[in-house]
């Protein structure tokens, strides 16, 4: 995957590989120690069915970066 500046990813709608629409990233965690990228943080907005994935203290999804397939208009992963 060619290198993608953060700051173009903010804001970014995410999909699922099924075509739903789940939210928008909200942020990116990292893994300090060694700087491996480790989940996307999904604003999920207005949506009220539940995903599979973990969520934080805000309610945010945490989608592992290892889910992620493409990333150009909107950011598609694996459900």
């Amino acid at each position: 995957m060619p290198d993608i500046l953060a700051e173009n990813l903010s804001e970014k709608e995410v999909m699922g590989s099924d075509g739903a629409n789940l939210g928008t990233l909200y942020n990116i965690t990292m893994e300090l120690k060694t700087g491996t990228l480790r989940h996307l943080v999904l604003d999920p907005g207005q949506r009220t069915a539940d995903l599979e994935f973990d969520r934080d203290e805000a309610g945010n999804y945490l989608i592992p970066v290892n889910r992620v397939q493409a990333v150009k208009d909107t950011i598609v992963v694996d459900r």
